[in-house]
C-alpha cells in the first residue's frame, strides 16, 4: 500500500525539481505577466508625453510666428513713418533752406538764434526727421562713394564756420556720423604749424580738399585766415583785406573741378554760448573741451561779429553761398545742415557706376566654381 501510494504522489506532482510549473489546471486561462502589462501602460504614456511635446512645440512655433510678424509689421510701420517724415522734410527742403541762405543787407546780430526757420516741430520731431533723412542720405553719399571708386571726380564739401561753442563738433558726430565714415575727410584748421607757415595760407587747405566721391568737411576753414588774422591783428589790414578775393578766386576753381561747396556759419546767441562754457567747467566729462582762450575770444565778441559780418556778405558767391543757422537749438541745426547735405549730394543726381567687365561672363565664371 504504501507503494501505491507514493506512485499516486508522484503522478500528481505539479512542480518539477527546479520550482517550475509544468503544469495548468484544466479550463484555467494562462495569467497575463506583470510585465507585459506594464509595457502596454508605459507606450500610451510614452505616446500622450510625446503629443504633449508636440503640441507644445507647435505652441510655442505658432507664438514666435505671430511674433515675429508683429515685430515685423512694427518695424514696416516706424520705417513708412520715417520715410513719410523724410519725404515731407524733403518736400519743404528747398522752402526751408532758402530761408537760411545769406542775402545781402541781412545782418548776423538780427538773426533769431533760438528760431527754427522752415520746421514748426519739436525737438523730438526733429530728431525723428533727422533719422529719417540720414537713411537717405546714406545711399545718396554711397552712390557718391561709389562714383569716387570708378575714377569719379565729383565730391562735397562742408565748411562749418562759428564762434566757440556753436556746435560744430556736435554737426560732425549726428549729421556725418549717419554716412559711411569712409567716404568722409574731415579737418580741422586751428594754430598753423611752422611748415604751413611757410607756404601761402590756402596751401593747407588745398592739400585737404576731399579727393573724388568723398565728403570733405572742414571744421573751421580757410576762414579762420580772415577772422582771426582780422580780430587778433595777426596780419596787416590790406593783407586780409586782399583774402576776400582770393578765396572767392579759390572757391570757384574748387567748384569747378567738381566739388559742390556747401558753407555754414552756425550762429549762437551770447548768453547761449555762457550757458554752454558755464557747463564745460562745471562737468568734469566736459573739461577737455575748454581752453581760456574761448574767454579770450568771447571778450572780443563784437569784433568777430564785424568780421564775420564782411565775410559773409563779401563771400557770398553763387558758386559757393552761405547759410546762416541758427545754433541755439542744437537739434534745429543738426537738421538745418543734414537738409543742406541732402540737398547738395541729390542735385548731383548720381547714378549706379556701370561695371567695366561682362556681367553675365562673371556670373557664368563664379557659377562654374560650384
Amino acid at each position: 500500500m504504501a507503494k501505491s501510494s507514493t506512485t499516486s504522489d508522484a503522478r500528481h506532482d505539479t512542480t518539477s525539481d527546479t520550482g517550475d510549473a509544468t503544469t495548468t489546471p484544466k479550463g484555467a486561462k494562462p495569467e497575463k505577466g506583470k510585465k507585459g502589462k506594464k509595457g502596454k501602460h508605459g507606450k500610451k504614456a510614452e505616446k500622450a508625453r510625446a503629443k504633449a511635446a508636440d503640441e507644445r512645440a507647435a505652441a510655442q512655433a505658432k507664438a514666435t510666428a505671430k511674433a515675429e510678424k508683429a515685430q515685423r509689421k512694427a518695424e514696416k510701420k516706424a520705417a513708412d513713418a520715417r520715410t513719410a517724415a523724410a519725404a515731407d522734410l524733403i518736400a519743404r527742403r528747398d522752402a526751408a533752406i532758402e530761408l537760411l541762405r545769406a542775402r545781402p543787407g541781412d545782418l548776423l546780430t538780427a538773426v533769431d538764434t533760438a528760431a527754427t526757420p522752415g520746421f514748426d516741430g519739436s525737438r523730438a520731431d526733429g530728431e525723428r526727421a533727422l533719422a529719417a533723412i540720414g537713411e537717405q542720405l546714406s545711399g545718396l553719399q554711397e552712390r557718391l562713394f561709389a562714383h569716387g571708386r570708378t575714377g569719379g571726380d565729383r565730391s562735397v564739401l562742408l565748411v562749418l564756420q562759428g564762434l566757440d561753442t556753436a556746435g560744430k563738433g556736435g554737426i560732425v558726430r549726428h549729421v556725418l556720423g549717419l554716412v559711411d565714415p569712409q567716404g568722409v575727410a574731415l579737418r580741422s584748421f586751428g594754430v598753423p604749424t611752422a611748415e604751413e607757415r611757410r607756404h601761402h595760407y590756402l596751401w593747407r587747405v588745398r592739400r585737404a580738399l576731399p579727393r573724388g566721391g568723398s565728403i570733405g568737411v572742414f571744421d573751421r576753414s580757410h576762414y579762420e585766415d580772415l577772422l582771426v588774422a582780422r580780430v587778433d591783428e595777426l596780419v596787416a589790414p590790406e593783407v586780409w583785406q586782399a583774402r576776400f578775393d582770393e578765396v572767392n578766386t579759390f572757391e570757384a576753381r574748387v567748384a569747378a573741378a567738381g566739388t559742390v561747396i556747401v558753407k555754414v556759419a552756425l550762429w549762437v546767441s551770447p548768453d547761449e554760448q555762457y550757458r554752454r562754457l558755464r557747463d564745460r567747467l562745471e562737468r568734469p566729462d566736459k573739461h577737455w573741451k575748454y581752453d581760456p582762450s574761448d574767454v579770450d575770444a568771447r571778450m572780443k565778441r563784437p569784433a568777430y561779429e564785424v568780421a564775420y559780418q564782411d565775410v559773409v556778405d563779401r563771400t557770398n558767391t553763387e558758386t559757393a553761398p552761405w547759410y546762416v543757422v541758427p545754433a541755439d537749438n542744437k537739434w534745429y541745426a543738426r537738421l538745418a545742415v543734414s537738409a543742406l547735405l541732402h540737398r547738395a549730394l541729390s542735385d548731383l543726381d548720381l547714378g549706379w557706376p556701370a561695371p567695366a567687365y561682362d556681367v553675365a561672363a562673371e556670373l557664368a565664371r563664379l557659377d562654374a566654381t560650384r
